[in-house]
């Protein structure tokens, strides 16, 4: 599960960003997870209570926003959710189309308290 190398990265980015802020916790994370990227939202919540032990985000909560795979029709130009449509163009049946978005993992929002 590559998952746990991703959220361990992701927790270690939110701590040195607290302590850059002079955060005594992290109360919350907010991630972005696109659905074309590798990453699997379920499998990034189990292995979040873990990856966060003993770190200024132990007893956090993470919310995961899911970012849509969207892309372009290079026939037709319509663009379209990849997942929804199953690879293809819903207008002209194509296969061939550009992503636009949605591979990215990122975050988006990290709320702390006892700022000094």
């Amino acid at each position: 599960m590559h998952e746990m190398g991703v959220v361990l990265e992701l927790v270690q980015i939110a701590v040195e960003c607290a302590r850059a802020n002079k955060a005594e916790k992290v109360t919350k994370l907010v991630l972005q997870i696109g659905e074309a990227s590798a990453v699997i939202p379920e499998a990034v919540r189990v292995c979040y209570p873990a990856a966060v032990e003993n770190t200024l985000l132990e007893g956090s909560e993470l919310e995961i926003e899911i970012l849509p795979a969207n892309a372009v029709c290079v026939k037709c130009g319509k663009v379209f959710n990849l997942a929804k449509e199953k690879f293809y163009c819903p207008s002209c049946r194509s296969r061939l189309w550009d992503l636009l978005g949605g591979k990215d993992v990122l975050i988006k929002e990290i709320e702390v308290k006892g700022v000094a």
